[in-house]
């Protein structure tokens, strides 16, 4: 992997954590401000903060395997 595709790599696993941490910032809202009143919002924003913690985590670990093969 050229040096120019592991930035844009980078840059991917930066913007789906912020993504999930957006989502996680609207479970925290949630939590804070509209429960119990709210709890039918949960299942969408805990399968949305699932799901973009799971595109992270795949993006970071290809980040990390293409660094490793970058070093060998």
């Amino acid at each position: 992997m050229s040096e120019t595709e592991l930035q844009q790599l980078e840059k991917e696993v930066a913007k789906a954590k912020r993504i999930a941490s957006e989502w996680a910032s609207k479970v925290h809202d949630l939590v804070e401000e509209r429960l119990p009143a709210g709890y039918e919002e949960l299942p969408e924003l805990t399968q949305g903060t699932y799901a973009a913690c799971q595109a992270w985590a795949e993006l970071n670990k290809k980040l990390k395997h293409a660094k490793q093969a970058a070093v060998a």
